[in-house]
């Protein structure tokens, strides 16, 4: 399971201050936090910073990878910006991401080639998010069809289903995972990665609808999240869902984290 530590977005009001002011303590202290939490990838994502993405991107990336032995999820629409911070990334960076929509697609899906990175391809194209499940695989297999003919490794694919709320849309749940079990099924090799938070979106109690879809998506063959690693609980169901799935070889990850009391209950308490 490759975790995304969804943090560092300018979007967030006390984020987004800091990079104005290129504090790079706060960034820092938020990348070491969610690397000690368990996050693969630190997520960086300047987009509300318009006319200073690029700069700003770049030093994210430096700012994170001088504090944590960690890659960077570049998070931008903007390929130049994109390119700028593939520039001064250290190790396999993931690039988040590109779509089928033609002028996105031409100006991403080179990157990953030319800088050894990995990519998240979002299931849409230039008709928008496909209401169905049917019509977002499509797109995704024309995504692992299209990026594969430019030299990317199918390990190297995160297809995102895209997640939507179900306040909107009573099926907008079940059409995530219908299309994360027709990815599974008909495209191996390929990786399965979503945005969790977005489908409780105006709903209240929004960390229990989060962490019960996290485990429905991850029966359903969900492989990657981009979530906020610092949620203890969510990361608590986590484990134990990827040792009930049998993705845990004797159940060691889960043992380990109730040793470390990062499951809650009993062992946070300090019993045994």
């Amino acid at each position: 399971m490759v975790i995304v530590g969804e943090l560092i977005n300018t979007s967030r009001k006390a984020v987004g201050e800091a990079v104005k002011s290129r504090d790079a303590a706060a960034i820092q202290d938020l990348a070491r936090r969610q690397a000690a939490a368990g996050a693969d990838y630190i997520d960086v994502n300047a987009g509300t910073l318009v006319g200073e993405e690029k700069e700003a991107l770049s030093w994210l990336v430096r700012t994170v990878q001088s504090a944590v032995d960690k890659p960077c999820c570049i998070d931008s629409a903007d390929a130049g910006a994109v390119a700028a911070s593939l520039e001064v990334h250290r190790g396999k960076a993931i690039i988040n991401s590109v779509t089928m929509e033609k002028n996105r697609f031409a100006a991403m899906s080179l990157l990953p080639a030319k800088y050894g990175a990995r990519i998240i391809g979002l299931c849409m194209d230039d008709k928008g998010i496909p209401v169905d499940a049917g019509y977002r695989f499509e797109v995704a297999n024309q995504l692992v069809e299209e990026l594969t003919s430019t030299g990317v490794a199918r390990d190297d694919i995160f297809l995102d289903p895209l997640v939507q709320p179900i306040s909107t849309g009573t099926d907008n749940g079940l059409v995530v995972l219908d299309t994360i079990r027709a990815i599974r099924d008909q495209l191996p090799g390929v990786h399965v990665i979503c945005g969790l938070s977005n489908v409780s979106y105006g709903l209240p109690n929004r960390k229990l609808l989060n962490t019960a879809f996290l485990v429905l998506a991850m029966a359903a063959g969900l492989d990657g999240a981009i979530l906020n690693p610092l949620d203890a609980e969510q990361m608590a169901y986590l484990t134990a869902t990827r040792s009930l799935l049998g993705q845990d070889r004797f159940c060691r990850a889960y043992l380990t984290a109730h040793r470390q009391g990062r499951l809650g209950g009993d062992a946070a308490k300090g019993s045994k």
